[in-house]
């Protein structure tokens, strides 16, 4: 199997694993691999189809792309590890987390939930789907992004998001649509042993209240944090807010 195409920083400490949600890439946690590198070996994969990752096809099935991140970890040399999952890629590492529990220090679950077909995001999967083949998938990226931010597309970030989106095929970009729709993590979350963390942006508009939610109140050993005046987006809207949150979470 090709290994997915990884960023890293850090040169010493414990590894610390960050996964990109939908239309990301790796380069989306540039500021986050810089700012705990000074503790950390961190990783950034990117998912295949998306990010450097773009020439590999992308599996229509969460379970196919929480696999490859779980590979190319091992053929990395990165055996336990903490693991940090925004939106479609917190869907991604708690899969991870049912899989192979043994190998997750400290979980980090961010912007996301633990159901696969967002009954509160901004717009349905099927309307994304026929946007996608109607406008194509750079306007259907530039427009989601805008919703990742509270001030939408006249955030200072909002061109980082835009130039990881275009690295995005449409082939992976419509297989994760339908990877979300069968996905379901729910029976898992009762049975996870690690240290768990929610965070979460009040004004997130592809993951509301009731996602995040569910994944605190079932978690046996869960924390949460919830950040005013954001959106789906809280480590670009506010890193430094986020990146204390998480150090501290980390520090134990």
């Amino acid at each position: 199997m090709t290994m997915l195409a990884l960023k890293r920083t850090g040169e010493s400490g414990p590894p610390l694993v960050f996964v990109h949600g939908y239309l990301g890439g790796a380069g989306l946690w540039e500021e986050q691999l810089q700012a705990f590198s000074d503790g950390f070996r961190c990783l950034a994969p990117n998912l295949a189809g998306f990010g450097d990752s773009a020439g590999m096809l992308a599996p229509d099935t969460i379970e196919g792309h929480a696999r490859h991140v779980l590979d190319t970890l091992t053929e990395a040399g990165v055996d336990t590890f903490h693991l940090l999952g925004h939106s479609m890629g917190g869907m991604v590492v708690q899969q991870m987390a049912a899989m192979a529990p043994e190998r997750i220090e400290r979980l980090v679950l961010y912007g996301t939930g633990p159901v696969g077909m967002l009954p509160d995001r901004f717009e349905a999967i099927d309307v994304s789907r026929q946007r996608l083949k109607t406008e194509g998938l750079q306007a259907t990226a530039a427009r989601i992004a805008a919703t990742w931010f509270e001030i939408g597309e006249r955030a200072e970030r909002y061109p980082i998001c835009l130039a990881e989106g275009a690295k995005a095929t449409m082939q992976a970009a419509l297989a994760s649509l339908s990877a979300w729709e069968t996905w379901d993590g729910s029976d898992n979350l009762a049975a996870f042993p690690m240290p768990t963390l929610v965070i979460w942006g009040d004004g997130d508009r592809s993951y509301g209240w009731s996602q995040p939610e569910r994944l605190w109140r079932t978690i046996p050993n869960c924390r949460l944090a919830v950040v005013p005046g954001c959106a789906h987006i809280v480590h670009m809207e506010k890193p430094e807010i986020f990146n204390a949150i998480v150090r501290d979470f980390l520090a134990g």
